[in-house]
Protein backbone atom coordinates (compact mmCIF):
# COMPACT_ATOMS: atom_id res chain seq x y z
CA UNK A 1 0.00 0.00 0.00
CA UNK A 2 1.55 3.57 -0.74
CA UNK A 3 2.38 6.05 2.12
CA UNK A 4 0.15 8.79 3.16
CA UNK A 5 1.48 12.32 2.30
CA UNK A 6 2.46 14.34 5.22
CA UNK A 7 2.20 18.18 4.22
CA UNK A 8 2.63 21.20 6.77
CA UNK A 9 2.75 24.95 6.38
CA UNK A 10 0.96 28.19 7.42
CA UNK A 11 -2.50 29.16 7.05
CA UNK A 12 -1.72 31.37 3.93
CA UNK A 13 -3.64 35.19 4.20
CA UNK A 14 -6.03 34.49 1.40
CA UNK A 15 -7.59 31.39 3.52
CA UNK A 16 -8.37 33.42 6.56
CA UNK A 17 -11.86 32.70 7.93
CA UNK A 18 -12.13 29.95 5.51
CA UNK A 19 -13.75 26.28 6.59
CA UNK A 20 -11.43 23.36 6.63
CA UNK A 21 -12.99 21.48 4.18
CA UNK A 22 -12.62 24.91 1.32
CA UNK A 23 -9.36 25.19 2.37
CA UNK A 24 -7.96 21.92 1.86
CA UNK A 25 -9.96 21.68 -1.21
CA UNK A 26 -8.19 24.77 -2.64
CA UNK A 27 -4.73 23.91 -1.19
CA UNK A 28 -4.56 20.49 -2.12
CA UNK A 29 -6.91 19.65 -5.00
CA UNK A 30 -8.98 17.55 -3.05
CA UNK A 31 -12.68 17.28 -3.57
CA UNK A 32 -14.86 18.95 -0.57
CA UNK A 33 -15.83 15.41 -0.02
CA UNK A 34 -12.60 13.92 0.67
CA UNK A 35 -11.26 17.22 2.63
CA UNK A 36 -14.09 16.41 5.36
CA UNK A 37 -13.38 12.68 5.39
CA UNK A 38 -9.50 13.91 5.80
CA UNK A 39 -10.71 16.08 9.17
CA UNK A 40 -13.42 13.42 10.26
CA UNK A 41 -10.95 11.05 10.20
CA UNK A 42 -8.54 13.07 12.47
CA UNK A 43 -5.97 14.01 10.03
CA UNK A 44 -6.32 17.44 9.84
CA UNK A 45 -4.12 19.89 12.54
CA UNK A 46 -4.37 23.30 13.53
CA UNK A 47 -1.53 24.26 15.34
CA UNK A 48 -1.42 20.68 17.05
CA UNK A 49 -4.98 19.93 17.72
CA UNK A 50 -7.39 17.92 15.76
CA UNK A 51 -10.00 20.34 13.48
CA UNK A 52 -13.28 19.15 12.38
CA UNK A 53 -14.26 20.21 8.67
CA UNK A 54 -16.34 23.41 9.62
CA UNK A 55 -13.97 24.55 12.00
CA UNK A 56 -12.75 28.08 10.58
CA UNK A 57 -8.64 28.82 10.34
CA UNK A 58 -6.73 31.86 11.10
CA UNK A 59 -4.08 32.89 8.46
CA UNK A 60 -0.42 32.09 10.28
CA UNK A 61 -1.95 29.32 12.66
CA UNK A 62 0.24 25.72 11.30
CA UNK A 63 -1.54 23.50 9.19
CA UNK A 64 -0.94 19.59 9.28
CA UNK A 65 -2.43 17.62 7.19
CA UNK A 66 -2.27 13.86 6.18
CA UNK A 67 -3.14 13.47 2.58
CA UNK A 68 -3.62 10.04 0.75
CA UNK A 69 -1.70 8.56 -1.99
CA UNK A 70 -1.76 9.33 -5.37
CA UNK A 71 -4.32 7.29 -6.75
CA UNK A 72 -3.23 4.42 -8.84
CA UNK A 73 -5.43 2.59 -11.15
CA UNK A 74 -8.64 2.29 -9.33
CA UNK A 75 -9.44 -1.13 -8.03
CA UNK A 76 -12.44 -2.94 -9.45
CA UNK A 77 -15.55 -2.93 -6.64
CA UNK A 78 -15.60 -5.81 -4.80
CA UNK A 79 -18.89 -7.84 -3.76
CA UNK A 80 -20.05 -7.45 -0.17
CA UNK A 81 -20.68 -10.25 1.45
CA UNK A 82 -24.00 -10.60 3.64
CA UNK A 83 -25.07 -7.00 2.51
CA UNK A 84 -28.87 -7.17 1.33
CA UNK A 85 -31.12 -5.14 -0.46
CA UNK A 86 -33.83 -4.64 0.99
CA UNK A 87 -35.48 -2.12 -1.42
CA UNK A 88 -35.06 -1.28 -4.50
CA UNK A 89 -37.14 1.26 -7.11
CA UNK A 90 -35.71 3.43 -9.67
CA UNK A 91 -35.30 6.18 -7.25
CA UNK A 92 -33.76 4.87 -4.07
CA UNK A 93 -32.25 1.14 -2.63
CA UNK A 94 -32.70 0.48 1.36
CA UNK A 95 -29.76 -1.63 2.13
CA UNK A 96 -29.40 -4.04 5.19
CA UNK A 97 -25.53 -3.40 5.90
CA UNK A 98 -23.57 -5.98 7.86
CA UNK A 99 -21.13 -5.49 9.97
CA UNK A 100 -17.31 -4.03 8.98
CA UNK A 101 -18.59 -2.17 6.16
CA UNK A 102 -18.16 1.93 5.55
CA UNK A 103 -20.71 3.42 3.62
CA UNK A 104 -18.62 4.62 1.23
CA UNK A 105 -14.54 4.96 1.08
CA UNK A 106 -12.54 7.62 3.33
CA UNK A 107 -8.62 8.36 3.88
CA UNK A 108 -7.64 5.42 5.89
CA UNK A 109 -10.20 2.73 5.30
CA UNK A 110 -9.48 0.39 2.73
CA UNK A 111 -12.10 -2.33 3.70
CA UNK A 112 -15.49 -2.93 1.93
CA UNK A 113 -17.92 -0.15 1.03
CA UNK A 114 -21.86 0.20 0.77
CA UNK A 115 -21.37 1.69 -2.61
CA UNK A 116 -18.35 -0.60 -3.86
CA UNK A 117 -21.05 -3.75 -3.35
CA UNK A 118 -23.63 -2.27 -4.84
CA UNK A 119 -21.86 -1.50 -7.70
CA UNK A 120 -20.15 -5.06 -7.70
CA UNK A 121 -23.68 -5.93 -7.71
CA UNK A 122 -24.38 -4.01 -11.05
CA UNK A 123 -27.33 -1.39 -9.27
CA UNK A 124 -26.47 2.10 -10.78
CA UNK A 125 -27.06 5.12 -8.08
CA UNK A 126 -27.07 8.77 -8.11
CA UNK A 127 -24.06 10.89 -9.43
CA UNK A 128 -24.63 13.76 -7.25
CA UNK A 129 -22.48 14.28 -4.09
CA UNK A 130 -18.62 13.70 -3.98
CA UNK A 131 -17.28 11.45 -6.04
CA UNK A 132 -16.49 8.88 -3.33
CA UNK A 133 -19.81 9.07 -1.53
CA UNK A 134 -22.28 9.45 -4.65
CA UNK A 135 -25.94 8.34 -3.81
CA UNK A 136 -25.11 8.33 -0.18
CA UNK A 137 -27.15 10.67 1.78
CA UNK A 138 -26.45 9.20 5.30
CA UNK A 139 -23.71 7.16 6.69
CA UNK A 140 -23.67 4.58 9.45
CA UNK A 141 -20.12 3.62 11.02
CA UNK A 142 -18.72 0.74 10.03
CA UNK A 143 -18.95 -1.04 13.08
CA UNK A 144 -23.11 -0.66 13.26
CA UNK A 145 -25.64 -2.76 11.11
CA UNK A 146 -28.62 -1.58 9.96
CA UNK A 147 -30.91 0.25 7.22
CA UNK A 148 -29.04 2.67 5.02
CA UNK A 149 -31.14 4.57 1.86
CA UNK A 150 -29.23 5.18 -1.05
CA UNK A 151 -30.47 7.55 -3.64
CA UNK A 152 -30.65 6.00 -7.18
CA UNK A 153 -32.01 9.08 -9.15
CA UNK A 154 -30.39 12.95 -9.19
CA UNK A 155 -33.96 13.92 -7.64
CA UNK A 156 -33.91 11.33 -5.01
CA UNK A 157 -30.56 12.46 -3.75
CA UNK A 158 -31.49 16.30 -3.63
CA UNK A 159 -35.16 15.74 -1.83
CA UNK A 160 -33.22 13.04 0.67
CA UNK A 161 -30.50 15.38 1.75
CA UNK A 162 -32.98 17.70 2.49
CA UNK A 163 -34.97 15.49 4.37
CA UNK A 164 -32.28 14.65 6.22
CA UNK A 165 -31.50 18.31 6.99
CA UNK A 166 -34.76 19.06 8.18
CA UNK A 167 -35.02 15.61 10.21
CA UNK A 168 -37.99 14.37 8.64
CA UNK A 169 -36.44 10.95 8.39
CA UNK A 170 -36.91 8.69 10.84
CA UNK A 171 -34.29 7.12 12.25
CA UNK A 172 -34.63 4.08 14.59
CA UNK A 173 -31.98 2.40 16.26
CA UNK A 174 -31.89 -0.55 18.95
CA UNK A 175 -28.67 -0.30 21.45
CA UNK A 176 -27.56 -2.24 24.54
CA UNK A 177 -26.51 -0.20 26.90
CA UNK A 178 -24.63 -0.89 30.34
CA UNK A 179 -26.55 -0.39 33.79
CA UNK A 180 -30.06 1.37 33.26
CA UNK A 181 -30.51 4.83 32.62
CA UNK A 182 -32.47 7.04 34.52
CA UNK A 183 -34.99 8.35 33.93
CA UNK A 184 -35.61 4.91 31.78
CA UNK A 185 -37.27 7.25 29.19
CA UNK A 186 -35.88 10.56 28.28
CA UNK A 187 -34.07 12.67 25.81
CA UNK A 188 -30.52 13.22 25.62
CA UNK A 189 -29.79 16.86 24.69
CA UNK A 190 -25.94 17.78 24.34
CA UNK A 191 -23.66 19.34 21.77
CA UNK A 192 -21.44 16.83 20.03
CA UNK A 193 -17.72 17.96 18.54
CA UNK A 194 -14.29 16.53 18.61
CA UNK A 195 -12.89 15.61 21.92
CA UNK A 196 -10.15 18.15 22.55
CA UNK A 197 -7.36 15.47 24.08
CA UNK A 198 -7.84 12.35 21.77
CA UNK A 199 -8.22 11.73 17.74
CA UNK A 200 -11.09 9.66 16.07
CA UNK A 201 -13.37 10.45 18.64
CA UNK A 202 -15.82 12.64 19.87
CA UNK A 203 -17.29 14.21 23.30
CA UNK A 204 -19.94 16.46 24.74
CA UNK A 205 -17.92 19.88 24.09
CA UNK A 206 -20.30 23.15 25.19
CA UNK A 207 -19.12 24.76 21.72
CA UNK A 208 -19.92 21.89 19.85
CA UNK A 209 -23.23 21.71 17.51
CA UNK A 210 -26.58 20.71 18.31
CA UNK A 211 -27.70 17.15 18.69
CA UNK A 212 -30.83 15.46 20.28
CA UNK A 213 -31.11 11.93 21.05
CA UNK A 214 -34.70 10.32 22.30
CA UNK A 215 -34.42 6.87 24.39
CA UNK A 216 -37.21 4.71 25.14
CA UNK A 217 -35.99 1.23 27.64
CA UNK A 218 -37.60 -1.65 26.27
CA UNK A 219 -35.72 -4.27 28.56
CA UNK A 220 -33.80 -4.20 31.62
CA UNK A 221 -31.37 -6.44 32.84
CA UNK A 222 -29.13 -6.91 35.78
CA UNK A 223 -26.04 -5.38 33.90
CA UNK A 224 -27.45 -3.75 30.65
CA UNK A 225 -30.94 -2.56 29.45
CA UNK A 226 -32.17 -2.53 25.87
CA UNK A 227 -33.47 0.65 24.60
CA UNK A 228 -34.80 2.38 21.24
CA UNK A 229 -33.28 5.41 20.31
CA UNK A 230 -34.72 7.98 17.88
CA UNK A 231 -32.01 10.74 16.54
CA UNK A 232 -33.36 14.39 15.71
CA UNK A 233 -29.67 14.86 14.49
CA UNK A 234 -27.08 13.07 12.86
CA UNK A 235 -23.69 13.54 14.25
CA UNK A 236 -20.60 11.57 14.16
CA UNK A 237 -21.05 9.00 16.86
CA UNK A 238 -24.08 10.42 18.28
CA UNK A 239 -25.48 7.66 20.06
CA UNK A 240 -22.34 6.44 21.28
CA UNK A 241 -21.20 9.87 23.18
CA UNK A 242 -25.02 10.81 24.65
CA UNK A 243 -25.02 7.39 26.35
CA UNK A 244 -21.09 7.24 27.36
CA UNK A 245 -21.61 11.31 28.69
CA UNK A 246 -24.55 9.56 30.46
CA UNK A 247 -22.37 6.96 32.14
CA UNK A 248 -24.36 4.35 30.03
CA UNK A 249 -22.04 3.42 27.25
CA UNK A 250 -23.07 0.82 24.83
CA UNK A 251 -21.68 -2.60 25.50
CA UNK A 252 -18.74 -3.38 23.47
CA UNK A 253 -17.76 0.09 22.71
CA UNK A 254 -14.29 0.20 24.25
CA UNK A 255 -13.46 3.56 22.51
CA UNK A 256 -16.22 5.41 24.66
CA UNK A 257 -15.69 3.60 28.07
CA UNK A 258 -17.35 0.31 28.06
CA UNK A 259 -16.19 -2.74 30.65
CA UNK A 260 -14.65 -5.64 28.58
CA UNK A 261 -15.13 -8.03 30.61
CA UNK A 262 -18.88 -7.81 30.01
CA UNK A 263 -18.22 -7.36 26.30
CA UNK A 264 -16.16 -10.79 26.39
CA UNK A 265 -19.31 -12.20 28.83
CA UNK A 266 -21.49 -11.45 26.56
CA UNK A 267 -19.40 -12.59 22.97
CA UNK A 268 -19.84 -8.42 22.03
CA UNK A 269 -16.52 -7.57 19.72
CA UNK A 270 -18.46 -4.64 18.65
CA UNK A 271 -20.37 -1.52 19.84
CA UNK A 272 -23.96 -3.17 20.36
CA UNK A 273 -26.16 -0.85 18.05
CA UNK A 274 -28.19 -1.52 14.90
CA UNK A 275 -29.77 0.66 12.92
CA UNK A 276 -33.22 -1.43 12.98
CA UNK A 277 -35.90 1.28 11.61
CA UNK A 278 -35.69 3.28 8.48
CA UNK A 279 -39.03 5.93 7.73
CA UNK A 280 -39.07 8.65 4.77
CA UNK A 281 -41.24 10.52 2.90
CA UNK A 282 -40.65 8.63 -0.68
CA UNK A 283 -38.68 11.49 -3.23
CA UNK A 284 -41.09 10.54 -6.08
CA UNK A 285 -44.80 10.88 -4.41
CA UNK A 286 -43.99 11.98 -0.75
CA UNK A 287 -45.62 8.56 0.14
CA UNK A 288 -44.11 7.40 3.81
CA UNK A 289 -42.29 4.36 3.67
CA UNK A 290 -40.93 2.47 6.29
CA UNK A 291 -38.09 -0.61 6.58
CA UNK A 292 -37.25 -2.77 9.19
CA UNK A 293 -34.45 -5.62 10.16
CA UNK A 294 -33.74 -7.80 11.99
CA UNK A 295 -30.42 -8.14 14.63
CA UNK A 296 -28.05 -9.53 12.82
CA UNK A 297 -26.41 -12.87 14.56
CA UNK A 298 -23.32 -11.86 16.80
CA UNK A 299 -25.36 -8.59 18.82
CA UNK A 300 -28.68 -11.05 18.56
CA UNK A 301 -26.55 -14.04 20.55
CA UNK A 302 -25.37 -11.51 23.47
CA UNK A 303 -28.80 -10.56 23.53
CA UNK A 304 -30.10 -14.38 24.13
CA UNK A 305 -27.52 -14.83 26.82
CA UNK A 306 -28.78 -11.85 28.75
CA UNK A 307 -32.42 -13.41 28.71
CA UNK A 308 -30.93 -16.79 29.85
CA UNK A 309 -29.40 -14.92 32.98
CA UNK A 310 -32.49 -13.40 33.76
Amino acid sequence: MTASLRRELPVPDGLEGQRVDQALSRLFGLSRGAAADLADSGRVLVDGRARSKGDRLTAGSWLEVELPPPPGEPAPPQPVEGMAVVHDDDDVLVVDKPVGVAAHGSPGWDGPTVVGGLAAAGYRISTSGAEERRGVVHRLDAATTGLMVVAKSERAYTVLKQAFKERTVDKGYHALVQGHPDPSRGTIDAPIDRHPKHDWRFAVVSTGRPSVTHYDTLEAFPAASLVDVKLETGRTHQIRVHFSALRHPLVGDMAYGADPVLAARLGVSRQWLHAVRLGFAHPADGRWVEFTSSYPDDIAGALRRLRDEA
